[in-house]
């Protein structure tokens, strides 16, 4: 019975998966205060990249 050997082994494998998955997303913040840190880290990444930008040309008015 080699085929339900492998059944145990790729539902083994896929529960192992599935566990890790778990773990990356839940952070144990509401979903206002995850997005309070995002917008914030996200005005950090804003300001380093504008800080390594040169400065805009004038406009043609």
């Amino acid at each position: 019975m080699t085929r339900g050997n492998q059944r145990e082994l790729a539902r083994a494998k896929n529960a192992k998966k599935n566990t890790d998955k778990g773990k990356k997303g839940d952070d144990g913040l509401s979903a206002a205060a995850r997005k309070l840190r995002d917008a914030e880290r996200m005005q950090e990444k804003q300001k380093k990249a504008d800080g390594g930008a040169k400065p805009p040309s004038p406009s043609k008015e």
